[in-house]
């Protein structure tokens, strides 16, 4: 059967080899003459600087080649979970998936996300076991701990040969052939090891068991105890993929390229093309020129590229798209830009000089819809930045603009409260990643500080104070005098400024004054932190015809709180999240550890909906403790956890962490 461009993505987990694994199988289709490695960083899949300085993929790499006369791009995909926004975005637009996973079954848990992501979307995918010759334990063990991890039902179609501790081949199980490697070429047929026909047969019933829950006809055969046909058990498979019922798994070596070629002809036979996809989608490739943008690269010397999937029609240099004039078009292997002059159904594309193009963007000729996108995830690490000269200000928030275009999990706001530029992000390495960029294309250099926590303050009793301001220095003085009460609200409450002035003791026109005096006051309050929860009333004063202004009775409303807010005892507020805390159900008591040791409240947890033995902790954490929550919660749980939070309230914090936060404020203001 003729298929026109496909798409495959390559995710997995961070050091599973996915990178070497899209550099076997280009090298397997003639894309590359020599394949790359890690250790001399010329890899297609690695080659942004940023990529290179850190040995890991940083964003989307797409390479196009051709095997058996099929044209497909390969996404190579970031595995560590702070690049995350990626995998999703390139999985958006793929006709199927290669999950490459670690032989090692503890680090099976933390598939567990991308495959549940991969399942809620109903997106083809196929497992592929990298790194089998360091395997030294049972591939049943690996097997059913990747079971426990995905939501769907696994089916091996490779029995691993061994030779000693060394697995040497496999057997297909479905064509029941079997294969020694051959290091660096394709791996060679030999006859089925007859130690391994007994389990070879067992194994072939239970992948065969699977297929057929999902075909009645294959199971009356097997009621039958009558064998299917081959052809028609290719042909069951290819339906359970592309359907996403169940997952075959292969196993093999990219580093050593051994199965590289039978997983291309899996993906040859088993991948769906162009139009099954956007039916899957949704996408209606009845009208002219369809395609959607899922990355955009931004390069301070060569503009903005748009990478994009033509869902329908010809895209052609100089049509519109999204309203925008297509400035060029281009064939991606890695770095390497090739112009092209058009680009039809199925093909990555990357689009040159389209301005208003963003990720997500579903675009045809006048119209570009990006509702169907899949959520940006929410940041779990923040750092406080600034760029080191005062010149590079300005082009700072440009600048970090770009990248957030080209991964849109990095969110950048202006802390009102502690007057910081803040960078949110997925992790401590996503974000020191954006700085490496900045440096590196813009050529600005940034500071970076943990964020300072937006503390309050607030009082515990009530008092009366009166205040004068009095100044004479010739020709008119300035006369104020004020008369308030201070008490204390319940927390939330804000601040409340209430006049009882009777009989004229305060003029009215002066009494707005009063009312600034006091919130002028109430930015930094005895203890140097915004004051909130307070009620302030204005009861009595005395004018003068001549020296009274706006600006006297200001002065005096705020001598007054200076003078009567250190009598009310004053407190530190500090501000609690609540924090709901994902991890995989074994982990759940490491969690509650970790949050009572950040001077957290569990609060409880329950099963996580729709997923497979994961728990939902639910708990409030001080606002303090939870910079580097993230770090530590991935520690714990191998990787795989992950938490979202929101404000709660405002609590008071006494003691050594109050003294510190008094402490460092006092320090601040000094300095400033």
């Amino acid at each position: 059967m003729a298929h026109g461009p496909r798409c495959a993505a390559i995710v997995g987990t961070y050091l599973s080899g996915k990178t070497s694994l899209m550099e076997a199988m280009l090298h397997a289709a003639g894309a590359i003459k020599r394949r790359g490695t890690v250790k001399e960083c010329n890899m297609v899949g690695d080659g942004s600087p940023v990529a290179k300085a850190r040995s890991m993929s940083t964003e989307i790499t797409a390479a196009d080649c051709t095997f058996m006369d099929d044209p497909w791009t390969l996404l190579d995909c970031p595995g560590s979970l702070e690049f995350a926004q990626d995998p999703r975005n390139a999985l958006q637009v793929a006709d199927i998936a290669v999950v490459v996973c670690d032989p090692d079954p503890s680090k099976a848990a933390s598939l567990a996300p991308l495959l549940k992501f991969l399942d809620d979307g109903g997106i083809p995918h196929m497992l592929f076991i990298n790194k089998d010759d360091t395997l030294a334990g049972d591939l049943g063990e690996v097997m059913s701990a990747l079971q426990a991890a995905s939501q769907r039902p696994l089916a091996l179609r490779h029995m691993a040969i061994r030779e000693g501790d060394v697995i040497s081949g496999y057997v297909d199980l479905v064509s029941e052939r079997a294969y020694t490697y051959v290091p660096g070429a394709i791996s060679k047929q030999i006859d089925v090891p007859e130690n391994l026909s007994d389990d070879v047969e067992l194994a072939r019933e239970e992948l065969l068991e699977t297929l057929a829950d999902f075909n009645d006809d294959m199971l009356e055969k097997l009621l039958e105890e009558t064998t299917p046909e081959k052809s028609d058990i290719y042909e069951n498979l290819r339906n359970i993929v592309a359907t996403d019922q169940a997952v075959p798994v292969l196993i093999g070596s990219g580093e050593n390229e051994s199965g590289v070629f039978r997983l291309w002809k899996a993906l040859r036979h088993d991948s769906p093309d162009v139009a099954k996809t956007a039916e899957r989608l949704g996408i209606d490739t009845g009208q002219a020129n369809v395609a959607q943008v899922f990355k955009t690269y931004n390069s301070f010397q060569a503009g903005k590229i748009s990478l994009a999937r033509i869902w329908a029609g010809e895209v052609k240099e100089g049509d519109t798209l999204g309203g925008d004039r297509v400035g060029g078009l281009y064939s991606l292997v890695g770095q390497s830009q090739t112009k092209i002059s058009k680009a039809g159904p199925g093909t990555i594309v990357g689009l040159a000089r389209m301005e208003h193009l963003h990720t997500g963007d579903l675009v045809t000729p006048d119209n570009r819809d990006n509702t169907s996108w899949p959520e940006t995830l929410p940041p779990v690490y923040s750092v406080a930045i600034h760029a080191e000269k005062r010149e590079d200000e300005v082009k700072l928030s440009g600048a970090i603009g770009k990248l957030i275009e080209e991964d849109a999990s990095y969110i950048l706001d202006h802390n009102p409260d502690t007057h910081e530029m803040v960078l949110h992000g997925q992790g401590e390495i996503h974000l020191a990643a954006a700085l490496d960029n900045l440096k590196d294309r813009y050529k600005i250099e940034v500071g970076r500080d943990t964020p300072k926590i937006p503390f309050k303050e607030t009082i515990k009793k009530h008092i009366d104070q009166h205040a004068r301001h009095k100044k004479q220095s010739g020709g008119h003085g300035q006369f104020g005098d004020v008369h308030i009460e201070i008490r204390p609200l319940p927390r939330g409450s804000g601040f409340q400024f209430e006049n009882k002035i009777v009989g004229g003791a305060v003029p009215k026109q002066y009494i707005p004054s009063v009312e600034h005096g006091v919130t002028d006051y109430l930015t930094a309050g005895p203890l140097g932190f915004p004051v909130v929860d307070i009620h302030v009333c204005l009861n009595d004063g005395q004018f003068h015809a001549v020296d009274s202004s706006d600006m006297a009775f200001k002065m005096a409303a705020s001598l007054a709180m200076r003078e009567g807010m250190p009598k009310c005892s004053p407190v530190l507020l500090e501000p609690v999240c609540k924090v709901y805390i994902d991890v995989p159900s074994a982990h759940t008591s490491k969690v509650n550890t970790l949050i009572t040791g950040r001077r957290g409240q569990i609060l409880g947890f329950d099963t996580k909906e729709g997923w497979k033995a994961w728990d939902t902790v639910e708990g409030y954490m001080p606002q303090s403790e939870m910079h580097d929550l993230i770090i530590e919660l991935r520690s714990l749980s191998q990787g795989a956890g992950t938490y979202r939070y929101t404000f709660d309230h405002l609590a008071e914090l006494v003691g050594r962490e109050a003294d510190a936060a008094i402490s460092a404020r006092k320090e601040a203001m000094g300095a400033a």
